[in-house]
């Protein structure tokens, strides 16, 4: 029995060929249906040129164990989400390697009513099944693949989370990374009231432009320079598979995610203003904005570990309104407490629409309040080495220390996380202070000293 190496903590990614083909993705399929037992499954498929062999392989081994197909054909990973839960489909199947190399594919999956499958809740099971290979001849009955289009159903629910009444006539870069975004603002582009500036707007799998990942500082220059250009009031910018969302404001300087997530937070609970101690979830990268602004308020904050199936059943647990990740995942109740790209940008336009203010107006005093590092990335030979000399060293100053996800430590002016990722080899560090962006440095600082010594 041969290892997949594909399968991650919470989704499947890797190298095509060598990784995931075809003969894996059928392997993955009869697993799926064995683990599931699913009737019918929603299948789509991102803009990677491997993606529609992957996905055939796929649903052939749905076929073969006698489950129905729903295919929806290009989509992004939201899609999958809304298609499963609206259409009361008993599963979903997305084939995207979201921000990874070109060279590279994957999975995500869930099941009934958007129920995220993690490492916790079915993954393994399937990763064994397909390993093991060991599935018989197809069933007599075997599956039907019928086309569906949910695109008409999905952007309506994308434009109720909106006063479309209270919307003003902004000028919005969308920067789609010739992913999958740009094909979603032009199905949403006739209801609203924006003039979009687009850029790399075409869907293409060779990524002309280099593989959509905002996260990476170096490929924010296109959406800044488009903002200067245009004059535009904000700035998007999305991953391939386009739930994540990345902002901009009228200057054209990107955001952290971080506060966005304090934005959402603030939105959902005044929106929710009769709901008594309504929870927001968050991840503990960092921290501190958030829960003061959860705190002011009078919502209840929920500190999870990272990761999108992680973050969902969380979110399910608690019947959560809102979850924010600051790497620019976000979570609504409304959307089965799934993460969206595409609702983000739409809440931030209307709040924007509504205050008659500008983005940086709205998130400059969050950022003066808890100055952050950014997340940094180090490869890390021993990274739990290096995290332990961390600890040792820090320890007798720490004023709390947890590991929800990682080691989190707070000295009462500052605090910092470090991990490991989940889904690539390096050392992630996120440092924050209360109002002191000097302090912030200088703490930065001493970590990344400490990382590259040990």
């Amino acid at each position: 029995m041969t290892e997949l190496v594909c399968f991650k903590a919470y989704d499947v990614r890797g190298r095509v060929p060598d990784e995931l083909n075809e003969d894996v993705a059928y392997r993955i399929g009869r697993a799926y249906a064995a683990t599931i037992r699913p009737r019918t499954v929603v299948v789509g498929h991102d803009i990677r040129l491997s993606s529609e062999s992957i996905k055939a392989g796929l649903i052939s081994g749905l076929l073969d164990s006698g489950s129905d197909v729903a295919d929806i054909g290009l989509c992004g990973t939201e899609q999958i989400y809304h298609a499963t839960f609206a259409g009361n489909y008993d599963g979903g199947i997305v084939v995207t390697a979201s921000h990874n190399p070109k060279d590279y594919n994957g999975m995500k999956f869930v099941r009934e009513a958007a129920k995220p499958v993690s490492g916790d809740t079915g993954l393994g099971d399937i990763k064994a099944l397909a390993e093991r290979n060991r599935f018989g001849p197809a069933t007599v009955s075997r599956g039907i693949c019928h086309q569906v289009d949910c695109s008409e159903q999905y952007v309506e629910h994308l434009l109720s989370y909106i006063d479309r009444g209270a919307l003003a006539p902004l000028r919005i870069v969308v920067n789609a990374g010739n992913g999958g975004a740009g094909r979603v603002i032009d199905m949403l582009e006739p209801h609203l009231p924006f003039e979009f500036i687009k850029i790399n707007h075409a869907a293409d799998g060779n990524f002309p432009n280099g593989v959509p990942n905002p996260l990476l500082e170096e490929n924010r220059a296109a959406t800044s320079a488009a903002v200067k250009a245009g004059k535009a009031h904000l700035g998007i910018a999305w991953d391939g598979d386009f739930d994540r969302c990345f902002f901009f404001d009228e200057r054209a300087h990107f955001i952290e995610g971080y506060y966005i997530v304090g934005m959402l937070a603030e939105v959902f609970l005044s929106k929710a203003h009769t709901e008594k101690s309504a929870r927001i979830i968050h991840d503990p990268r960092l921290e501190w904005n958030t829960l003061d602004i959860v705190h002011q308020r009078g919502g209840t904050p929920v500190k999870c570990r990272i990761g999108h199936a992680f973050i969902k059943e969380r979110m399910r647990l608690e019947d959560a309104i809102y979850g924010g990740e600051m790497s620019a995942h976000h979570y609504f109740r409304q959307f089965a407490y799934c993460d969206s790209g595409m609702i983000p940008w739409l809440l931030v336009a209307e709040r924007l629409s509504k205050e008659d203010a500008t983005l940086s107006q709205l998130v400059r005093e969050r950022i003066a309040a808890y100055p952050v590092s950014g997340e940094i990335n180090r490869h890390i030979a021993d990274p739990a080495g290096a995290i332990g000399v961390i600890e040792n060293a820090l320890s007798k100053h720490a004023a709390g220390i947890d590991y929800v996800d990682g080691l989190s430590m707070e000295f009462g002016t500052w605090r910092f996380n470090v991990r490991r990722s989940n889904t690539e080899p390096v050392v992630r560090l996120n440092v924050e202070s209360r109002g002191d962006y000097a302090l912030m440095e200088e703490k930065r600082d001493l970590l990344l000293n400490m990382l590259e010594q040990s």
